[in-house]
């Protein structure tokens, strides 16, 4: 037997065929080779070569292929099955193993797949955008899917979110309720067609169908109804789409009494609306867009890509509320393409359908019982989702990719690792932008978006989720990482799964599973690590969030500096209320009083409530410490006027950046370093006491740069000290672009490297993945 991992190398046929005559080699593919058009490919292959023999789908998401033949000709086979592979496959690993005895078989065929699960690691592809073959001919009235909603072949269309149980064949996907008639039939059978064997196959008379209801669940008499839908939404209307990893609510962009309504309906006073665009040059009359951007938008994945706002933006300002950026995503199936077709809208709001702090919600019934008093109209279609899958969404720093969330068209493709687990571990994440991970070997698989796990629908969503990812990488799990909060709904589910499987349980402390992660994905033996969010469970149960971390390969990571501890008066309250952290940094050095009672209208309780604040800051009563990067930006927001109560996960720290965008550094303020400690206390009195002189860009900017030319130096100091030459910056605050450009320059400019994640969510999205790597490569 012969084993090769990766793709690119020669493989050689096994020792001892040298001279024969003919070959017969037995081939196991592991990786990305289901639901790829891998087999119609093997075939073609394999019959160019003149072999005989198989190729079939197995259990554990590989492929087993089984060659007869030349022994030249098995040589140009294995070349041909790495280096001219479909594009959406990934080859893991190729295993050859001579075969004794004589030729059985006559020719080469696609065999019926087997159940049997003898490797670990492979998996089946993402949802993969529409592309340009299909795309092609839903415009051209003469191909028998013109028009069709649902068309796909074997390069595109959904994937992961209809897939019940391997290997992947149509009856083991939710597409099985739809019989093939004729025509797709003998498209399915033909090896020279681009849907030879692709199971999403469907044509109008045999594939899902879209209707239209409304929003109490009577159908409307429509010949079209996604052109329909589409008209609606531009007229005003708030519309629920059926999609392909769950429903969207859509609502015209250019109308603020839509969004003040759906606003309403959805309690998001303040967070922003995802867009989905018609096309790149109508993107282009709203928003900037680089080569990188664009190629994003375009890739199969489609992602939401955060976009600067172009001084000719024209759309709704409540789309984003306060900020320079906005996310848009271009159509990722003919449903999103067809939608826009009888109305001229630059662009349509399409939000996750979902209700707070749960799940996107993915059935019809459910749909409609829940949005019925949302939405004016749904956008159904009758195929069934098997899992929910928000969309991904990236942001670009430099032409650098930066994942704010690793989801639909990335999930479940694994993230590839330099070395193997000495463990299969299954990792659940923290409480809120939840992922979980199952690491095997040298791949870590991420699950898709769960949200914030704050009820029992989302813990629900978690479980099932994460047990589907261990079913689909075969996985044999020796132990469940979670974080080491006590009262985290996570660690009390990494608790029982523990017991329930004979699963060891281990926890990781949220800032060094940040930095472990960071380190492993980049494959290094140490790293100074700046780690900087908004909380995490201290070591002591302290409230950390602006942590410096030594690690090392094998070994524990230790934390050896961070930012200065700040009050926190009434504690959780404060991080809704920046205005209150503001007060507890600011009552340190200068008299707040007057200030407090200038801005007590953006108090809940007003007066009454700023003389509580006052007697917990003069008592300590009530108030907890925080080292925490988020709340001191939040501090800042608040002082500056830019936002004074938080609607959404990070608005302020969000707010400022933005605000940010249009300054520079007008203060010049030199960082304050005590021993391990970063002050932070003087920069927010500086700001404080220069409203007056200096413009609010201006002042935003100076408190990012002050923070992050401080923690640069703080950190190459530490790693100076400990003879480390790469400083990360990993966190949720590490998705700021200012933050992280300055302390990019600043690192280099001390002669040393700077990394930061690009596999994974630097954020909490990522955490699963740094918890995983914690303890299997520890």
């Amino acid at each position: 037997m012969e084993k090769l991992i990766g793709v690119g190398r020669v493989l050689k046929p096994p020792h001892g065929s040298v001279g024969l005559t003919v070959l017969r080699l037995k081939v196991n593919v592991n990786g990305v080779v289901q639901g790829v058009g891998f087999r119609p490919f093997v075939y073609r292959i394999a019959i160019g070569n003149g072999l005989k023999g198989y190729v079939r789908n197995m259990g554990d998401a590989g492929v087993e292929i089984v060659v007869e033949g030349k022994e030249q000709s098995i040589k140009n086979f294995l070349n041909q099955l790495q280096d001219k592979k479909p594009p959406l496959a990934l080859v893991h690993e190729i295993v050859t193993t001579k075969l004794k005895g004589r030729a059985n078989y006559c020719k080469f065929s696609i065999s019926k797949s087997s159940n049997e699960t003898k490797h670990s690691g492979s998996v089946i592809p993402p949802d993969i955008g529409i592309c340009n073959d299909c795309l092609t001919e839903l415009r051209d009235s003469r191909d028998p899917r013109y028009q069709y909603f649902f068309i796909t072949c074997t390069n595109c269309g959904p994937r992961f979110t209809i897939i019940e149980k391997l290997p992947y064949d149509r009856e083991n996907t939710t597409m099985r309720n739809f019989q093939l008639n004729g025509f797709c039939l003998k498209e399915y059978a033909d090896p020279l067609n681009r849907r030879f064997n692709a199971q999403t196959i469907a044509c109008p008379k045999c594939g899902p169908k879209a209707y239209l209801s409304t929003r109490t669940g009577h159908q409307i008499r429509t010949e079209d109804p996604v052109r329909e839908a589409g008209i609606l939404i531009s007229e005003g209307y708030i519309l629920a789409v059926k999609g392909y990893g769950g429903f969207h609510i859509a609502a015209s962009a250019l109308k603020n009494e839509s969004l003040i309504r759906l606003r309403k309906v959805k309690h998001r006073s303040q967070k922003p609306f995802a867009l989905m665009a018609r096309s790149l040059e109508t993107t282009k009359a709203f928003a900037h867009v680089n080569k990188v951007e664009a190629d994003l938008l375009f890739s199969h994945m489609r992602p939401i890509v955060l976009l600067d706002k172009n001084d000719d933006y024209y759309l709704s300002d409540l789309v984003s509320p306060g900020l320079h950026d906005v996310g848009v995503m271009l159509p990722y199936s003919g449903l999103h393409y067809m939608l826009f077709d009888r109305v001229e809208d630059p662009a349509f709001v399409m939000t996750s359908a979902n209700p707070p702090n749960e799940p996107i919600i993915k059935d019809n019934d459910e749909a409609l019982k829940t949005l019925g008093s949302v939405v004016d109209y749904f956008l159904f279609h009758d195929r069934q989702i098997a899992n929910r899958c928000d969309d991904s969404v990236i942001r670009v720093h430099n032409e650098a990719q930066v994942l704010l969330r690793r989801s639909r068209g990335y999930v479940p493709a694994p993230v590839m690792l330099d070395h193997d687990s000495k463990k299969c571990v299954v990792a659940l994440g923290g409480e809120l932008n939840n992922t979980s991970c199952v690491l095997l070997g040298n791949k870590a698989f991420l699950s898709q978006h769960i949200g914030d796990i704050e009820n029992v629908e989302t813990r629900d969503f978690l479980e099932m989720a994460t047990m589907h990812l261990i079913h689909l990488t075969n996985g044999k799990v020796d132990a469940v990482a979670c974080d080491l909060h006590p009262k985290f709904t996570t660690t009390k589910l990494a608790t029982r799964l523990s017991q329930q499987n004979g699963w060891q349980l281990f926890q990781v402390q949220h800032h060094h599973a940040h930095v472990n992660g960071l380190m492993v994905e980049h494959g290094l033996k140490e790293i100074l690590g700046v780690c900087c969010d908004g909380y995490g469970y201290g070591e002591a149960g302290e409230a950390w969030g602006g942590e410096v971390l030594y690690c090392a390969q094998g070994s524990l990571s230790k934390r050896i500096a961070h930012l200065e501890n700040q009050p926190l008066p009434g504690g959780d309250l404060a991080t809704h209320y920046p205005l209150r952290i503001a007060a507890g940094i600011l009552n340190k050095c200068i008299d707040i009083d007057d200030w407090l009672l200038q801005n007590n209208t953006h108090f809940p309780h007003g007066k009454e409530e700023i003389e509580v604040l006052q007697r917990q800051l003069k008592t300590g009563k009530g108030v907890i410490d925080t080292t925490s990067c988020g709340r001191v930006l939040d501090a800042a927001a608040a002082v500056l006027g830019i936002c004074y109560e938080r609607t959404y996960e990070g608005e302020p720290a969000i707010k400022l950046e933005s605000v940010a965008t249009e300054g520079k550094d007008a203060l010049i303020l030199e960082p304050i370093i005590r021993g391990n400690v970063l002050d932070t206390t003087r920069l927010l009195v500086e700001i404080f006491e220069a409203k007056k002189r200096f413009s609010k860009p201006d002042l935003a900017y100076s408190v990012h740069a002050y923070l992050a030319k401080g923690l640069a130096i703080l950190a190459t100091q530490k790693a100076a000290e400990n003879g480390v030459k790469k400083i990360g910056f990993c966190g949720g605050v590490a998705t700021n672009r200012i933050l992280r450009s300055i302390m990019c320059e600043t690192v280099r400019a001390m002669d040393m490297e700077f990394v930061v994640n690009e596999a994974v969510p630097a954020g909490d999205g990522g955490l699963s993945f740094g918890q995983a790597v914690s303890i299997g490569f520890s």
